[in-house]
């Protein structure tokens, strides 16, 4: 009796008339016809992961290898540079962790490159001069504006710069000791431009948010970079916990700030030139993760809006080039993922009357058919990817596995935030370079929630909102499944439900002891 009523509710809200009507048949088959194709989209790149895979299965047991080790004294001389921008809570941190690194210090350089307008720069300030009178060549450099943000620091600092090589460290990483001998050896190729360790996790228990955030960067970090440079493909620098070879950035053209991703820029610009990257999956370089979704999300969109300003940029220029037909395939599949989200937030929109839809027209084997080719193709491939990546660097990965459910809930739960950062990105929207708010989470604090009372707090704004409304949305297609008796549907549309509503939730605005604004993304706020 529920069933039948539910089911000429949801009939005569989505269509308005007779199932049986012809203008009712098009309008169904156009809706299920868009949603097929958002759903190929996204079955393409999820396929791609298929071949990451591969890639990595297939080099997993090639490291790179410097061509030759340097004795002691014919190390060069390395400059460190830390762009630092608003850190009170984490810079000492980083501070004490560059000052022991294992270099000679004749041969070694430290540039603390301030643009802060708080309480960091007497931090810094102090924290060099402690160091400085302990003999460590270290300057602190401070701005006054902000002028092209962190590519902008990182060039003036070239300029005093005396180091033939440039480490680079964002204000929440911790480098352990022998960091710089781990990849100085690699540049004995004059070919090798720079080189990439992989990013570890200090907080990574501190959360929900924290494990999928590090799951996520582990399918990144451990099977993307690694399949791409190992195959002979572009991959790009991570813009810290690396090394530049200094006559590199120039031939590349220099740090350049018209997009947000100045990294991934100037990698893609190298590797245009001939130059090589070295990626060390090895060599584990822990830092801290995003405790607050706001945080999360303000990375995220600046990520994303980031890599289509560098799809604009780079797109030609790489499909003008003499790179193999391999490697230009590969760029464009990599410049072009953000692209998703819209089409994420299309399926979305169309999920729920697609879904009725097609109870109508397909029927038997072929809805079957529909079902797996999608679970395959854009669900299986996820789960698969984020698995194995977790297997390759944790002897007890099966312990994470429950989290890679929730991964792809909170993908779709962040799809409107990304959608954004895709639009303004095409529309040419210009925005500021926003930090992610760091407050010293590391490890020894879990599950400690004593950062909320800290600054950087977040600013209002209404997508949280629109965020909650789409999981309203998804807990009536939840329901509407399970009364049909769509039992492939119903778990998914159960954790798209779950992603919007956790998404939306932990983004409306907390009170804070103090809040403080930038201007620049919607929804985030630092000093």
């Amino acid at each position: 009796m529920f069933g039948n009523g539910f089911t000429v509710l949801s009939d005569s809200v989505l269509t308005g008339a007779a199932l049986t009507t012809p203008e009712n048949f098009w309008l169904k088959a156009l809706v299920l016809g868009f949603y097929s194709a958002c759903v190929l989209v996204l079955w393409v790149y999820g396929v791609h992961r298929y071949f990451i895979l591969w890639w990595y299965g297939r080099n997993k047991n090639n490291p790179p290898v410097p061509l030759k080790r340097y004795e002691e004294d014919e190390l060069p001389p390395v400059t460190v540079q830390l762009a630092v921008f608003n850190e009170m809570y984490v810079v000492e941190r980083l501070l004490d962790a560059v000052a022991a690194l294992d270099y000679p210090r004749e041969k070694l350089q430290i540039q603390v490159l301030d643009d802060s307008t708080d309480e960091t720069v007497g931090i810094c300030r102090a924290r060099v001069d402690h160091w400085a009178a302990q003999g460590l060549n270290i300057q602190h450099i401070h701005r006054t504006h902000r002028k092209g943000f962190k590519a902008g620091a990182l060039a003036e600092g070239l300029e005093t710069a005396t180091g033939d090589f440039i480490v680079m460290f964002d204000a929440d990483f911790v480098p352990p000791a022998d960091f710089i001998r781990r990849q100085i050896h690699h540049f004995s190729d004059p070919k090798v431009g720079f080189v990439q360790a992989r990013w570890g996790h200090l907080n990574q228990s501190h959360s929900t948010l924290t494990e999928l955030q590090a799951l996520f960067l582990n399918g990144h970090f451990v099977l993307e970079h690694t399949g791409r440079q190992r195959s002979g493909r572009f991959f790009s620098f991570s813009g810290t916990a690396g090394t530049w070879r200094k006559a590199c950035i120039a031939d590349a053209g220099g740090w350049q700030h018209d997009t947000l991703v100045e990294d991934l820029d100037l990698s893609y610009r190298a590797q245009l030139k001939g130059w090589r990257g070295v990626y060390l999956v090895d060599q584990e370089v822990p830092a801290e993760l995003p405790v607050d979704m706001a945080g999360f999300k303000s990375q995220q969109h600046r990520w994303a809006k980031g890599f289509i300003q560098a799809m604009k940029k780079l797109w030609g220029k790489v499909w003008a080039s003499d790179l193999p037909l391999k490697v230009k395939l590969e760029c464009s599949v990599h410049l072009t993922n953000n692209m998703s989200y819209l089409f994420m937030v299309a399926l979305a929109v169309l999920m729920f009357p697609a879904l009725v839809y097609r109870v109508r027209l397909l029927d038997g084997i072929w809805a079957i058919l529909f079902d797996i080719s999608i679970f395959l193709g854009a669900t299986c491939s996820v789960l698969s990817f984020y698995a194995y990546a977790q297997r390759q660097i944790d002897g007890k990965w099966w312990k994470k596995i429950h989290y890679l459910p929730l991964l792809m809930g909170i993908a779709m739960g962040i799809a409107l935030n990304q959608a954004r950062a895709v639009m303004e990105a095409l529309l040419g929207h210009e925005s500021p370079f926003v930090r992610t708010p760091k407050y010293h989470v590391d490890g020894a604090r879990k599950r400690d929630d004593s950062w909320r009372k800290k600054k950087y707090a977040t600013a209002k704004n209404t997508l949280p909102y629109v965020e909650l409304a789409f999981g309203l949305y998804f807990l009536a297609a939840t329901i509407y499944s399970l009364v049909q008796g769509l039992w492939m549907a119903a778990p998914f549309m159960a954790l798209f439900c779950w992603g919007f509503v956790y998404v939306g939730w932990l983004s409306l605005p907390r009170r804070r002891a103090t809040m403080t604004v930038e201007a620049g993304e919607p929804g985030v706020a630092v000093s």
